[in-house]
């Protein structure tokens, strides 16, 4: 099963203070006829997951407030099955580490395109067997 078609209902969860990426990834995740919400904080993104499920959770590593790897580490036993993707412009491997023992699925640099996201989401749907609603 290709990814667009993998993607059809999933519920996705963006945290980022940039605009403009959550602008861009709402548009091309909303085409693809996922459920998206985007907000700018990681504050605002533990409200939700409080109150809401999601399949798929990408958070901004530097976001105003708590950054994206004390959110993860916030919601990891909450949250557990959701596939989660940190991305940032401020990689080294020590944040590599401390992503996966925050239980990160995956780590993507920026810049990055969307290519990088769907690459990224194809591998890990992958491994979940693709077929979780």
């Amino acid at each position: 099963m290709d990814l667009l078609t993998r993607l059809k209902h999933k519920k996705i969860l963006l945290i980022d203070d940039d605009e403009w990426i959550r602008d861009s990834m709402g548009s091309f995740f909303d085409s693809e006829g996922c459920l998206f919400e985007a907000v700018e904080t990681a504050e605002a993104g533990i409200d939700l997951v409080r109150i809401r499920d999601y399949d798929i959770i990408i958070s901004d590593y530097r976001l105003p407030g708590m950054d994206g790897l004390a959110f993860f580490n916030r919601i990891r036993d909450a949250r557990h099955t959701a596939i989660k993707i940190l991305i940032t412009a401020y990689g080294d491997d020590a944040l590599a580490d401390k992503s996966a023992e925050a239980g990160i699925n995956d780590y993507i640099q920026k810049p990055f395109d969307m290519r990088d996201i769907e690459d990224a989401l194809s591998r890990l749907m992958e491994g979940q067997g693709g077929n979780q609603p």
